[in-house]
């Protein structure tokens, strides 16, 4: 097992490489909203042969931009968890490497018991466990219509690190 100090050595003495990911296939740029807007769908780190991917808030919009499954909180949240499930396939890896959740929900009184049957219901689909780290809040969204929102952190093993015993 790779300790946390070897960890942090081969972080201070390894470049970082950085990228915007994007799946056209199921989301399009937030560049080419309506009403533009400046980030990228995820950023891709790669640390000698160790692989994060920072995916931003991700929410149940189509390929074309468009708001899908208004006003029917179950349909936006499984088009979020495929929004970023198609993320993830573009960089190749899954659910499996998720280690971190922050879920933003419009109405965490009003939503949060269906919130959590479904993530439950889909994680267990991904056959996940341990379960990633999450946190859920409350949250004005980009969009009124928008009624849940998630971002993710996903890391994964590219290669064996170099210097690194394990």
């Amino acid at each position: 097992m790779i300790s946390f100090a070897d960890i942090l050595d081969t972080i201070a003495h390894t470049s970082i490489e950085k990228r915007a990911m994007t799946n056209h296939g199921v989301l399009n740029e937030a560049y080419a909203y309506d009403k533009p807007s400046s980030f990228s769908r995820g950023m891709r780190i790669d640390l000698n042969g160790l692989t994060i991917l920072l995916i931003s808030g991700t929410a149940s919009i189509d390929e074309h931009g468009v708001s899908v499954h208004i006003g029917d909180f179950r349909g936006q949240l499984r088009r979020t968890f495929d929004n970023i499930t198609g993320l993830l396939q573009s960089e190749g890896c899954t659910w499996h490497d998720i280690v971190r959740t922050s879920c933003y929900l419009r109405d965490i009184d009003r939503d949060y018991d269906v919130f959590n049957q479904e993530r439950t219901a889909f994680f267990r689909e991904q056959g996940l466990d341990p379960l990633p780290a999450s946190t859920g809040i409350q949250a004005h969204l980009c969009r009124p219509e928008l009624l849940v929102e998630i971002e993710a952190i996903a890391m994964f093993r590219t290669e064996k690190a170099a210097g690194v015993k394990g």
